[in-house]
């Protein structure tokens, strides 16, 4: 969510930025499910990536969804670069690409997250099919280069932009053509947060095997199930990755300050301007030390974008956000909420699902990671196949929400947005693996069918 927050207090203490962080503790009758995902838009007509500019332009549909919808614009330099429901909470921002990503507000359900995200295409359709613009769901786009995708009007983009080659080979790629679905999940104290993001950063792998949609690049396959995840491995280590001292002892919200303290930073902002400081750490400018703001202190808000630039596999906020997952098209989107619900809202199955992974490794949690882009459910930890592993955590995901009992008009509980990832593992194929198939068969060596299979 790239609504930059505001709050200029200056900041005295490192214990501050732990406070910030114990701010996000709940009660679990208060846990509430965020959703966020991103989808590319094209043109209709010749299925090119839309420019900002112009009357059928990505401007153009922030505009006609702010009629809609009466949300608050959110504005930079007199572009509109995003909207903000100031009485649900959800938003709708761009990415570096146009990649039109909508924020979800917090809800008690997977059954509202799957009413908000009806609501929400219905919405978008009626604004963006008059102006000729379609949405894809995949993790990347399958067919444009990266010279063809035009740059969104958002400042902190241009420094990102200028920062990335100097730190991986796949940064640009990964801002400008990468899509994802993401589930933010809350928790009840500093233990709870510990053991939620051990099991979820050890299981993210899982996720993405589910999740694998990623398997073309500029009109061919390149070799990977999910690309986008690969792209993750070469993007910026400094900032990406599979944490693995959260695995060892005293890990808490102090542990996650120490880390994102030496995280270096993209930007500063002070009003509607963004300072470019990228590389330096957010410890050399809490000392004082940053040498395009000399003597300044960085404020609360300044510590809240810094820590939204931190982009490993599973992230600390007020909440956790559960960063591993391809987008997909829109019938699978309530599927990764409810995945990650079943399995870290419900205390039996977190129990479990820490006895699943708890006698992995660090190596073997990079490898399995390592290994995922590119052989899916193949990919093996110890003695065993991923897609085993999936396979029990699909049936501990079941059981919690079963448990949870949380029921729709028709009666049926959350466990039937898994139905999707049932249905991928009885087929054992990931369904980059069932697009290929497409590709290579009735597709007849082209992409351009998921222009209509895979749209939104």
């Amino acid at each position: 969510m790239a609504r930059d927050q505001i709050d200029m207090t200056p900041l005295q203490s490192r214990d501050e930025l732990v406070t910030w962080f114990e701010a996000g503790i709940k009660p679990p009758s208060e846990f509430r499910i965020g959703t966020e995902h991103e989808k590319t838009p094209f043109t209709l007509e010749g299925r090119q990536p839309v420019p900002y500019e112009g009357a059928r332009g990505i401007g153009a549909l922030l505009e006609g969804m702010q009629l809609l919808l009466g949300w608050e614009p959110i504005m930079e330099r007199g572009n509109i670069i995003g909207l903000y429901d100031v009485t649900g909470g959800g938003a709708i921002s761009l990415e570096p690409g146009g990649q039109f990503e909508l924020s979800g507000a917090p809800v008690e359900t997977v059954h509202q997250t799957q009413s908000e995200l009806m609501a929400h295409l219905a919405q978008v359709r009626e604004i963006a099919t008059p102006l000729g613009i379609g949405f894809l769901g995949l993790g990347m786009t399958p067919s444009w280069s990266r010279s063809q995708i035009p740059v969104m009007p958002k400042g902190r983009y241009k420094i990102m932009t200028n920062y990335m080659p100097k730190v991986g080979r796949y940064g640009i790629d990964m801002m400008y053509r990468t899509c994802t679905v993401q589930t933010n999940l809350d928790f009840s104290s500093e233990a709870d947060m510990v053991k939620k993001l051990r099991v979820s950063i050890a299981l993210q792998p899982i996720a993405t095997a589910l999740f694998a949609n990623s398997p073309f690049t500029e009109g061919k396959p390149n070799g990977y199930l999910t690309f986008r995840s690969e792209i993750w491995r070469d993007t910026d280590n400094a900032r990406s990755g599979m944490l693995p001292w959260v695995f060892e002892d005293g890990m808490g919200f102090e542990r996650w300050v120490d880390y994102a303290l030496d995280v270096p930073m993209y930007f500063v902002k002070r009003g509607d301007t963004y300072i470019d400081v990228a590389g330096s750490s957010f410890r050399a400018f809490f000392e004082g030390r940053n040498n395009s703001l000399p003597g300044e202190r960085p404020t609360l808000s300044d510590w809240a974008n810094h820590l939204s630039t931190i982009f490993p596999e599973v992230r600390l906020k007020r909440y956790l956000e559960m960063r591993g997952a391809d987008g997909v098209p829109w019938d699978r989107l309530p599927a990764l909420p409810a995945f990650w619900v079943g399995l870290l809202y419900d205390n039996q199955s977190l129990d479990a699902a820490w006895d699943l992974v708890s006698h992995w490794t660090a190596q073997e949690r990079q490898a399995l990671r390592d290994d995922v882009p590119r052989f899916g459910f193949k990919a093996r930890i110890k003695d065993r196949y991923l897609f085993e592993i999936a396979r029990d955590c699909l049936k501990l995901s079941h059981a919690g929400l079963r448990r949870r009992n949380h029921v729709d008009h028709s009666g049926r509980d959350e466990s039937r947005y898994l139905e999707p990832l049932e249905r991928i593992l009885d087929s054992g194929r990931t369904p980059a693996e069932e697009m290929l198939d497409k590709f290579n068969g009735p597709w007849g060596g082209s992409v351009e069918p998921v222009y209509q299979e895979y749209a939104f």
